[in-house]
């Protein structure tokens, strides 16, 4: 259904040198508003704005795609600003489809590209968002330091209410991690299912991260967390690491985002929690 122009969207046309043939709401977020705007030169974007904390995930988001667009195929950020409070994101609008074989194996090698890139440290230059939880990426040189402090601290921190066993969980991080030396690879950060894709062409693509250097073996876990176990198309293109994550440290890492879907969404999420953790121990 198409709606009236915003000032908004008449901004972004004019960022893009051109004007508002048409506007239409799009579904699918909970956090940002969402539409598919249509130019008078033919052109159709997919925007989202939003102000107030919204506005800060934006500009996260708009980071995270620049970061990783060099290295994996990311939707094309047309322009970006700010109106009156808002910020908006201009992206090409893609026709995107269910992975399949072809796109499954081509999400595998692009994956490993992106794993190929790394850094010294653990960690980004700036913090982000998981969701709409603030993400903390403070570097550090330890990679099972940063994930208790940077991630699973936080986390559990904010689900205090819940009586969780914190001690437990952070001994059997620091026991699963602590001989554990992965390179810091650059990462997705919030690689579910949900959030990767495959074009007309078979050619897969990524989008909504939340990046950092970590250890690859935690863009693997998130993807099997709501979805299961991988396709062997997968494996024939992902060639970064030999085999599969280990499970007991995969469980590990499905808790981070168990114990954000908890603190976002509430008690629904605690017995996936309650899963992970007793399959980490």
């Amino acid at each position: 259904m198409s709606a009236r122009a915003t000032p908004v969207d008449k901004s972004i046309a004019a960022s893009l040198g051109s004007a508002v043939a048409d506007t239409s709401p799009v579904g699918g977020g909970c956090i940002h508003q969402a539409r598919r705007l249509e130019l008078t030169d033919g052109r159709v974007a997919f925007v989202k704005s939003g102000g107030g904390e919204a506005a800060a995930m934006l500009d996260a988001e708009a980071k995270g795609l620049e970061l990783l667009a060099p290295h994996i195929r990311v939707p094309p950020l047309l322009a970006q600003g700010t109106l009156s409070g808002v910020r908006w994101l201009a992206m090409e609008w893609l026709d995107l489809h269910s992975l399949g074989s072809r796109s499954w194996e081509d999400l595998g090698w692009a994956l490993a590209a992106l794993h190929r890139v790394t850094r010294p440290m653990f960690g980004l230059d700036h913090d982000n968002f998981i969701g709409a939880t603030p993400q903390e990426n403070g570097p550090l040189k330890s990679w099972c330091e940063f994930f208790i402090e940077r991630r699973l601290k936080p986390q559990l921190r904010l689900a205090r209410a819940y009586l969780l066993p914190e001690r437990e969980i952070l001994t059997a991080a620091e026991r699963l991690l602590g001989d554990h030396h992965p390179l810091p690879s650059l990462l997705h950060g919030d690689l579910w299912s949900g959030n990767a894709a495959a074009l007309s062409d078979g050619a897969a693509l990524v989008f909504d991260p939340a990046p950092y250097f970590g250890d690859a073996e935690t863009d693997l876990a998130m993807l099997q967390l709501f979805s299961g176990e991988l396709p062997a198309a997968f494996y024939r293109g992902y060639d970064w690491m030999n085999g599969t994550p280990d499970r007991r440290r995969r469980r590990l890492y499905d808790l981070y985002h168990a114990l954000n879907h908890l603190n976002l969404f509430g008690s629904g999420y605690a017995s996936l929690v309650r899963r992970c953790l007793d399959e980490a121990m």
